[in-house]
């Protein structure tokens, strides 16, 4: 008997991983995307004539913690209804308990590709607080994002910005799941179960022995390079808004620089440069990014959560102030740094008086006064 084919493969593959939409109102018209908890198609909702995304967990999911997943995810999207975070419309179960959550589509382009083409600060700035907007909502629900990054940020044709991916979300004060036991910190390795495939933008989750029943203790979610430090050694007790503060400090830090905060090596690389070392200097890496967006940056990703902002409401207030020309909290200034941001902001009236001292002396010259 003869091999068959890799295309044939996964052709069938893909075939009997379609799902099984006979008995609901949604017709399928292609895949769009694959991740570990499930796949995302694009479908026709026939009741409505509108297109839309279906997240579908995979078929091989025998404890079921893929479909609590989702449904968790759907029941806190549906407490964010806000324009700058991804809507969901239904959910439900096919032919063989598949979980089903249909969703809004978007089309756009991801953060970190927007962010490849050329884009004047003050734009930057502004979508970076559409962005602050989303989280600090979500905060007002009770919902912390917990995976924070480029990747899960999508920009529409009209400058949009879309919250995306609310699967390890946690409502705070509630346990990750609904009916699940609080987690406890225990003093176990967190890298110890960290995949040796690990790609950089990866999102780490280790659950536990229980076939993944809630957050195991010490747990490690989210994405290295915009982890923050308490997540990143798995102190799930003590994560609260302050910890997306700090993956909202990353993103800032890549609009600015391109770049995240931590790169290169392996997982476990990047989760010891977390917990050991601050991330560079933005301006280091960029000597014309102002000291006072610098500032906000650090003080976003300061190791010590009381160190941080309180809010991400306060991150954007802060922002605004750099926008308006007016001194930021994260910096305090001094004499000449206030004078020449007074100058910048005032400079048009700062040109006429020039102008007009520059035309005086010119004219007491030429009549030698």
């Amino acid at each position: 008997m003869s091999a068959l084919d890799d295309d044939v493969v996964d052709h069938l593959r893909e075939m009997a991983e379609e799902p099984d939409l006979s008995s609901t109102k949604y017709e399928l018209i292609r895949k769009l995307d694959s991740g570990g908890m499930g796949s995302v198609y694009l479908v026709k909702d026939t009741a409505l004539g509108r297109e839309v995304a279906l997240k579908v967990v995979h078929a091989a999911d025998p404890s079921g913690s893929m479909a609590s997943r989702l449904l968790a995810e759907a029941r806190h999207l549906a407490r964010l209804e806000h324009p700058n975070i991804v809507p969901v419309h239904d959910v439900g179960s096919l032919p063989g308990g598949r979980v089903y959550c249909a969703m809004k589509l978007v089309r756009g382009r991801r953060l970190d590709e927007w962010r490849k083409d050329p884009q004047g600060r003050p734009g930057l700035l502004r979508l970076f607080q559409r962005i602050c907007g989303a989280v600090a909502f979500a905060h007002a629900q009770g919902v912390m994002h917990r995976d924070l990054k480029p990747e899960n940020i999508m920009v529409g044709s009209f400058g949009e910005a879309l919250v995306m991916d609310w699967g390890v979300a946690k409502l705070m004060g509630a346990p990750t799941l609904p009916g699940d036991p609080p987690a406890r910190r225990e003093p176990d390795d967190p890298f110890d179960d960290v995949d040796p495939g690990y790609h950089d933008g990866d999102t780490l989750e280790r659950r536990d022995i229980l076939g993944g029943r809630g957050t195991a203790p010490g747990a490690v979610i989210g994405t290295p390079a915009y982890m923050s430090p308490e997540q990143a050694r798995g102190e799930v007790n003590r994560l609260d808004e302050r910890t997306d503060v700090y993956a909202l400090g990353a993103i800032l830090f890549f609009l600015l620089s391109g770049r995240p905060p931590y790169e290169g090596g392996s997982a476990r690389e990047l989760l010891e440069q977390v917990r050991r070392a601050p991330p560079p200097p933005l301006r280091r890496l960029d000597a014309s990014i102002p000291k006072s967006l610098e500032a906000i940056c650090a003080r976003a990703m300061a190791p010590a959560p009381g160190d941080r902002y309180a809010s991400a409401q306060q991150m954007s207030d802060d922002i605004e102030r750099f926008l308006d020309g007016e001194p930021v909290h994260a910096h305090p200034e001094n004499f000449l740094e206030r004078a020449l941001r007074l100058i910048d902001k005032h400079r048009v009236l700062v040109w006429l008086l020039a102008a007009y001292v520059l035309m005086r002396m010119t004219v007491l010259i030429l009549t030698g006064r």
